[in-house]
């Protein structure tokens, strides 16, 4: 995994192990799960991407109900580096 550090620092400890990425691929709803993201077990589809050097993939997060007409600096902090590294809403 090419974690991306010049965008969001350093990576958090959990994802630089090789048991968390390699249950992440195994049982991704298992581990979203564990970080209190419980998905619905029949309408959300999971697919698990790892980055390369050459491909990088940016999780975009939902927008949360309730936000329509926020600017961009409330929406900013909503979007935290969780949300981007797919382990958060």
């Amino acid at each position: 995994s090419c974690y991306p550090r010049a965008l969001l620092g350093l990576p958090p400890r959990y994802y630089t192990s090789r048991a968390y990425r390699s249950r992440g691929v195994s049982e991704p709803r298992a581990v979203l799960a564990e970080f209190g993201c419980a998905l619905p077990p029949t309408n959300t589809t999971v697919r698990v991407h790892d980055s390369t050097a050459d491909t990088r993939f940016l999780v975009l997060p939902q927008r949360p109900a309730g936000t329509a007409g926020w600017d961009e600096a409330a929406l900013r902090r909503l979007a935290t580096r969780d949300c981007l590294v797919g382990v958060a809403l």
